[in-house]
């Protein structure tokens, strides 16, 4: 009988029945182990992580297994997902030991936490001979044990430390990352790196923001060629959309299967950018069909996002995914059945395992004859249903503050853009809409339209139960399940995710709430975050003491709490009017500045807000009586500078300061221009609008 039962971790619960005496993640295990003098066995994972199932299936599970932790050891059970503040600072003690790091992680430590011996996945007879090697050292060596324990915690908190030299984060140095990243990009098959290859989402949202800036064409090219080959790969579910967490080869062709909010949140805004800013019709219909799985397949009504579907299907990995030529006739009969292959590379040979094969997309469609994307469509449909048939990943519903802050932030960017895009029409060279050359709404701008109302219903009620449930007596709370929030507090990155995400909808609302309650969370990150010489811990001052106070500054599979904080920092300054936001925004990324041009990879999205800073963040104001169909706001948001706000609505609105004290101009809808502060003069057509920007 273990402690789990009564969590709301989807990932304890899945050990709930493991005959081993799990504990959570509290002083009672450290207490307990204490009271034995025994070790203790700190194991972390997530709900979807393939191999932390495995370890599961053969040690966990295993009478004998369990038998051996229970007598020797205390056993901890932790959700990183739940407590990375946790899973920081043992991550860092297995990297400092190891020299790589992953999940499951396999740690062993003192009664007071302190980490002495750490490693990741270990096969079951290698585990067994761990666990009994470990006991004995505890036995009979306990003061070298206690001495590396020691040499450990140095390690980390050093690793962990704030205060080092700092620098302003300027174009040169952005210059410095762009070209870097330029130098690692596989001109190839795209991204960055070889196997397993991860989706760079940061980083080509940072492109894309110094493309702008400095015209670069190759920063375009690189974001460009990257998401066509990740789209048209093993990587993106061509029937239903969505991208999985990495490929486990270099060219995009297998996943490892699992689908993580962050990932698909943090994607869906750069197709969004990439179709702004270049109107490519593939990056259009992936930002469609990535906000469809958002809202389909892991939004809960009155509950937010939840974290993930799972890499396995009922223990086998890709068993939902992965086709044969066989199986395409059978969903399909015989003429589409292999024109479906072909269109697919499905093979005999097989891409995966037993000869199946993940669908991967061999030509280009979005620019094919309208009955080749009509016959494709179809395809798919019909795929689509034959695969609902099968048995389905499990769907880990526990809801993550900043997980899900990215995906309101992500969803409003394309609802927005999809809603100028559809009432403005094309442009002409001037950039004036010209309603009468918009072409009547074929069945894809139809799915458009349709996708954008889902969504935006999706991330309203996101928004709303992030107010209404994780913000408790003004703090953030991590996660919450079944709309009951959890225990663990919230870290850096909630706040600077949650904040953003409460500013995109002052932005899209018109509403002021919105931004009083990003104000409101700012205010807590800095009075209890803020580190010395401008950085940031990851957890509170008053938050649970670990061996180590994490403050990690590089961005890894999220932003880091110290970029996420600076992004939230920037806009909210930008939207109140008030630069002691700005200011601190700025220190913070001075922490970061000496590492973004010598690890531009690990620095994405401190990046993307430092392209925002340089140009200004433009501040732009529209007073119109019809914020969804005046064509200044859809010029504004069309053309907006990185980084740029953009508020439409009437004139002095309560709690909307950048349209306080702006009336129109000669009764006529006005836009008001500003840069870091510094306003121009107010315009009423789109040309001297864009003039401005």
């Amino acid at each position: 009988m273990n402690r789990l039962s009564d969590s709301t971790s989807p990932y304890l619960l899945q050990h709930a029945a493991n005959p081993v005496d799990w504990w959570p993640w509290g002083e009672d295990a450290f207490a307990e182990a204490r009271r034995r003098d025994v070790p203790v066995l700190i194991s972390i994972g997530y709900s979807s992580c393939h191999w932390c199932h495995v370890m599961a299936h053969e040690s966990f599970e295993d009478e004998a297994v369990g038998a051996l932790i229970d007598a020797g050891f205390v056993a901890i059970k932790v959700d990183r997902e739940e407590r990375p503040d946790v899973d920081a600072v043992y991550m860092t003690a297995t990297q400092a030991m190891t020299g790589q790091g992953g999940w499951p992680m396999t740690v062993f430590a003192t009664p007071d936490g302190t980490p002495f011996f750490c490693g990741t996945y270990f096969p079951k007879p290698n585990f067994v001979r761990l666990l009994e090697s470990v006991g004995t050292a505890w036995r009979e060596q306990r003061d070298a044990v206690l001495q590396q324990g020691a040499a450990v915690v140095e390690a980390i908190g050093g690793a962990q430390a704030v205060g080092g030299p700092t620098a302003p984060l300027t174009a040169d140095l952005l210059d410095a990352a762009a070209a870097q990243l330029a130098k690692e990009y596989d001109r190839e098959n795209g991204g960055f790196g070889g196997a397993p290859k991860f989706p760079p989402h940061m980083n080509l949202l940072f492109l894309l923001r110094h493309h702008q800036r400095t015209g670069s064409a190759e920063s375009l090219e690189i974001v460009r060629h990257t998401c066509e080959a990740m789209a048209r790969g093993g990587l993106y579910d061509q029937l239903a959309g969505g991208f999985a967490r990495y490929s486990v080869d270099g060219h995009w062709t297998v996943p490892h299967f699992e689908k993580m909010l962050y990932d698909n949140a943090l994607l869906l805004r750069v197709y969004t950018q990439l179709w702004r800013l270049t109107g490519d019709p593939l990056a259009k219909r992936v930002a469609r069909d990535v906000a469809r799985f958002l809202a389909d397949e892991l939004h809960r009504p009155g509950q937010g996002f939840a974290s993930a579907l799972d890499a396995d299907t009922d223990g086998v990995e890709g068993l939902t995914y992965a086709w044969t030529p066989a199986q395409l006739v059978e969903a399909l009969g015989e003429t589409d059945g292999r024109w479906a292959a072909d269109l697919f590379t499905v093979t005999d040979a097989g891409t995966f395992e037993d000869g199946m094969s993940v669908l991967r997309l061999a030509r280009d469609v979005d620019d094919a004859a309208p009955e080749v994307r009509s016959r494709w469509q179809e395809v798919v449909g019909r795929l689509l249903a034959a695969r609902d048939t099968r048995p389905q990943p499990a769907r880990d519903d526990k809801v993550v503050a900043a997980w899900n802050g990215l995906a309101v932030t992500a969803l409003t960017e394309f609802v927005r853009f999809v809603e100028i895009d559809n009432a403005a029409g094309p442009e002409s060279a001037a950039g004036t809409p010209n309603p009468t050359d918009r072409p009547a709404l074929g069945s894809a701008d139809n799915l458009l339209a349709g996708v954008a109302i889902v969504a935006d219903g999706a991330l309203r009620d996101t928004a709303e139960h992030l107010a209404r449930v994780h913000v408790v007596d003004g703090r953030l709370r991590r996660v919450s399940r079944d709309g009951v929030v959890g225990e663990p507090a919230g870290v850096l990155e909630d706040y600077g995710c949650v904040a953003e995400a409460f500013c995109a909808m002052h932005q899209l609302t018109g509403e002021g709430r919105w931004l009083t309650l990003a104000g409101q969370l700012l205010d807590t990150a800095l009075a209890r975050f803020a580190a010395p010489g401008g950085g940031f811990y990851d957890t509170a001052d008053d938050a649970e003491q670990l061996v180590a106070r994490p403050a990690d500054p590089t961005d890894n599979a999220t932003p880091s709490g110290r970029s996420a904080i600076a992004a939230a920092l920037v806009t909210y300054s930008a939207l109140s009017g008030e630069p002691r936001y700005r200011e601190a925004a700025e220190a913070a990324l001075a922490t970061v500045a000496p590492i973004v041009g010598r690890h531009a990879r690990f620095t994405g999205y401190a990046a993307t807000v430092g392209e925002g800073l340089l140009a200004g963040p433009y501040e732009i104001a529209v007073v119109t009586a019809d914020p969804a169909g005046d064509p200044l706001v859809a010029a504004a948001i069309r053309h907006a500078p990185p980084g740029a706000v953009v508020v439409a609505g009437a004139a002095d609105q309560q709690g909307v300061p950048l349209l306080a004290d702006r009336p129109m101009q000669d009764g006529q809808p006005t836009a008001y221009v500003c840069q870091g502060f510094v306003c121009r003069q107010p315009v009423t057509t789109v040309d001297h609008l864009l003039d401005q920007l």
